[in-house]
């Protein structure tokens, strides 16, 4: 198994290299070994797609439950994994700070903070709070024995802000203040896009979403590094899920059934991940 720290160098290592990677997000030990077999390069958890799986809202699940199930996306491969840490469970600098070092030592080897407060009447933190907090973020990651790469996300377009200037200056801050990649979900198109990796020199991520027409040949030739999908995967699985449900209860067909991954590949898959656990 490779250490924390081969890991976080392999990770930063995707991010230098000449072309755009997908970091797809797992949702469980059983998705992230799937995703491994695969074979992705990296990981990313996903804080929607692990709260929908356990039956919550998205933002429903506290730290010590969220630190938890990293952890065991951590552990259930032997890739880079990155943490969707929302907005690092708090307001302040301070908490920001414990949440990253909190989160390093479940051994991922990546993570993000967000500049959205949850908080529906004021969903966006101020400008300068924000890059106080990923200041705190930066300097907690700095601090720890192997390389740690943090991305700073700003929230404006999740939140119905679609305001590209101030997305882009709050970016620009987060570069400043030191974060290694930055990333801005919800844009979709190929001219904002653009203008956001324009205006930075430093990694950007790109969250394919609802709208998004460019693929990663395309996103690639814009200067974007690094492609999430985010809680898509979760969601998609949960669509097959409810057609099939609906087609049981509304009609009494099993049709769904002939959809299904043959029941030996995936058995397969897992025994083939015991054996070389147990050969390492």
């Amino acid at each position: 198994m490779a250490t924390q720290a081969e890991k976080g160098q392999a990770f930063r290592a995707l991010h230098e290299g000449e072309s755009a990677f997908i970091i797809p997000n797992p949702w469980d030990v059983g998705t992230a070994k799937l995703l491994a077999y695969l074979g992705f390069k990296a990981l990313a958890t996903t804080s929607a797609g692990y709260a929908f799986s356990i039956g919550q809202p998205d933002f429903g699940v506290g730290r010590e439950r969220m630190l938890a199930h990293v952890a065991q996306i951590a552990a259930a491969t032997d890739l880079p994994v990155s943490a969707d840490l929302e907005n690092c469970f708090g307001d302040d600098p301070e908490t920001v700070a414990e949440t990253i070092r909190m989160a390093a030592a479940t051994g991922i080897v990546g993570g993000s903070v967000e500049d959205g407060s949850t908080r529906p009447d004021d969903p966006i933190y101020d400008f300068g709070l924000s890059v106080e907090r990923v200041r705190a973020a930066v300097e907690a990651a700095r601090a720890l024995p192997f390389t740690f790469t943090l991305t700073a996300r700003a929230e404006n377009y999740l939140n119905g802000r679609h305001d590209l200037a101030d997305t882009i200056k709050r970016l620009q801050a987060y570069q400043e203040a030191g974060a290694d990649v930055l990333y801005a979900p919800g844009l979709t198109s190929k001219a904002d896009i653009a203008a956001v990796v324009s205006s930075l020199d430093r990694p950007v991520n790109v969250l394919t979403s609802g709208g998004m027409k460019l693929n990663l040949a395309e996103l690639g030739g814009l200067g974007v590094k690094r492609v999430s999908v985010g809680s898509s995967l979760n969601r998609a699985a949960l669509g097959l899920f409810l057609r099939a449900a609906k087609e049981m209860q509304e009609h009494g067909t099993f049709g769904f059934v002939d959809d299904g991954a043959p029941y030996k590949q995936i058995s397969d898959i897992f025994a083939a991940g015991q054996v070389l656990l147990k050969a390492e």
